[in-house]
């Protein structure tokens, strides 16, 4: 997604001043009432409350992110200029609790993930400017790796960019009912289950009109 700059943040990159660090937001569902479930992490140190310029709305929005090992890095966030669907890698911390609750308690498919990227004061370790959106999109798998002995464990996230969604085909079937459901006075589908049944006359013979594949181009 296209990257808009705010002026603090435009000042300290050319000034070569900045601490620069990630952070995601996953909004999860609730596995008893499909509630949106929302938490925070960050690859700062300890818990903060910090400011973010929302992708949705570009208006600035205070939030909590945990930190401390809880997320361990983010793979690269390709920056094109199409409708080509994006993955990004996201590895997290699998022993940490809240990581365990996000990825186990609550429902991840399909769940949204938004990654920021805040450029902080090296003298006062505080954000200069709102921390501005990197990449948007949906969880596409998760993967638990629980360690043998001696061996690293870890969680890893797949998000995809949403324009996975202009992908999608829709479900929806060729009928009298489903289009009637988008307007009660819609009756085009009406004879759609019968149609192939009709027999016309022409003549001296009858029967059924035969139909042909449209040859694909």
């Amino acid at each position: 997604m296209p990257r808009n700059l705010s002026a603090e943040n435009a000042a300290a990159l050319a000034a070569r001043r900045l601490v620069p660090r990630d952070f995601l937001w996953i909004i999860a569902r609730d596995r008893s009432d499909g509630g949106p479930q929302s938490t925070g992490f960050w690859s700062g140190v300890g818990d903060v409350t910090g400011q973010i310029t929302h992708p949705d709305t570009g208006l600035t929005v205070n939030r909590t992110w945990y930190g401390t090992g809880t997320l361990i890095s983010i793979g690269a966030i390709p920056m094109v200029s199409n409708v080509t669907v994006q993955t990004v890698p996201i590895v997290m911390n699998q022993i940490d609790d809240l990581v365990q609750q996000a990825v186990r308690l609550y429902d991840m498919k399909q769940a949204r993930v938004e990654i920021y990227r805040g450029l902080l004061d090296p003298g006062t370790r505080a954000l200069v400017a709102p921390a501005f959106c990197r990449f948007v999109g949906f969880v596409d798998t998760v993967e638990i790796k629980t360690p043998s002995e001696n061996e690293a464990g870890s969680v890893t996230l797949a998000g995809s960019s949403h324009t996975q969604e202009l992908m999608r085909s829709n479900p929806d079937t060729r009928s009298d009912t489903s289009q009637r459901l988008r307007s009660a006075t819609d009756n085009f589908f009406q004879d759609a289950a019968t149609v192939g049944e009709w027999e016309f006359f022409w003549g001296r013979k009858n029967g059924k009109v035969s139909s042909k594949k449209a040859k694909s181009k």
